[in-house]
């Protein structure tokens, strides 16, 4: 099993505090990690599953693991994970990825949360669990995660999650929440570009871009330091057109900034959707700030490529891995199974011979051993 998944795994994962009581031990805790990673590739969504696949694999798990009291009980494994410090897990994750996959530089990171729906314990009062999540565009793979404090918001989560992740060179996108200038402020610093949606939870910023805009639409774009591009999609019975207008001139954006002090601001976009479906037509205008050169083509690609942590990760954790139905809930478990979750995902992702979906792949996983061993050797 050398120079495996698994080998690097267990590199970057055997010195994690095991949360149990030293002497009451019976299973390590890296063998716990490694079988329920293998069984959420395989399918299971839940530690029962987990549990039932370790049974069903127990004598293959045993040509790496030695596994001297044999496979876990599923309520082994929802202790450990539950108690596991999640922030430790994930800092492994990150560390993990970073050695597995070797981020491209330029590409964009787009910055979004996601709610795990059915992890709330109304008798506990616990609420369902939020989550900040960093995507990859290009590479595909979830760069690391932080859990929205239940008392706090994306606010407070999205720059400790920044603090941790290598941004320079890159482009970072984040919805209307993460638009403040403490955020865009850490983009810069730690050596990044920042492309950050405005609405009207920035009122005076809104209305002032807003305005702006308009202006130029009248002057038909004749007085300022501007660029536009349009791309049109067709496919699936719709057309779907998207332009976007950025302008850099220096006295509008003096009016932008005013006693906002947006960070080297140097640009502002307005990119305007228009879906056919028929004869039916809908049009949506959203507007950005960025630190990036006015090139409506550069902007427009970083507006596109943020929706594929919607398309691409958040859709594909809820349906090919049913998260949102998950009742895992118990301490810790329901953060790190995300985290579980996520690792799986990028692991199935980087394997590319197998033109199916994530949930075909996970399935195929579980009939098929060779190509089992396969998704551990990318």
């Amino acid at each position: 099993m050398s120079d495996t998944i698994v080998v690097s795994i267990t590199e970057h994962f055997s010195d994690l505090e095991d949360p149990r009581v030293e002497g009451r031990i019976a299973h390590r805790l890296i063998d716990i990690i490694l079988i329920a990673i293998c069984a959420v590739i395989c399918g299971a969504d839940s530690w029962a599953e987990i549990e039932t696949f370790g049974e069903a694999k127990e004598d293959w798990l045993k040509s790496f693991l030695d596994l001297p009291n044999g496979i876990p009980s599923h309520d082994t494994f929802g202790r450990v994970f539950a108690r596991l410090n999640p922030e430790s897990f994930q800092r492994r994750f990150m560390e993990w990825i970073q050695h597995i996959e070797q981020v491209t530089k330029g590409q964009v990171i787009a910055i979004d949360g996601k709610t795990v729906r059915r992890s709330h314990d109304r008798t506990n009062g616990k609420e369902a669990i939020h989550i900040v999540s960093a995507w990859a565009t290009q590479n595909r793979v979830t760069l690391g995660q932080r859990k929205v404090d239940s008392k706090s918001n994306e606010i407070t989560a999205i720059p400790e999650l920044l603090s941790l992740l290598d941004v320079s060179d890159c482009i970072v996108t984040i919805d209307a929440m993460g638009c403040q200038k403490e955020i865009a402020t850490q983009i810069v610093e730690q050596g990044g570009d920042y492309v950050l949606a405005v609405k009207k939870n920035q009122p005076t910023l809104h209305e002032r871009i807003e305005e702006l805009f308009a202006y130029a639409d009248k002057e038909n774009y004749c007085a300022v330091e501007s660029d536009m591009v349009q791309r049109i999609d067709k496919g699936h019975g719709r057309v779907e057109i998207r332009r976007c207008w950025t302008i850099s001139e220096s006295d509008f954006l003096v009016y932008v900034q005013d006693h906002l002090n947006w960070p080297h601001l140097k640009t502002i976009a307005k990119v305007v959707g228009t879906r056919r479906i028929g004869e039916t037509e809908t049009n949506q205008t959203r507007y950005y700030i960025t630190n990036l050169e006015n090139n409506a083509t550069k902007l427009l690609h970083a507006v596109r490529r943020h929706w594929s942590i919607e398309n691409s990760c958040h859709w594909v954790l809820d349906i090919a891995f049913r998260e949102d139905e998950s009742r895992i809930r118990e301490g810790h478990s329901a953060e790190n199974f995300s985290t579980l979750r996520r690792m799986t995902l990028a692991l199935l992702k980087r394997e590319t011979s197998f033109k199916r979906g994530i949930k075909a792949k996970r399935l195929k996983a579980a009939l098929d051993e060779k190509y089992f061993l396969k998704l551990l050797s990318v």
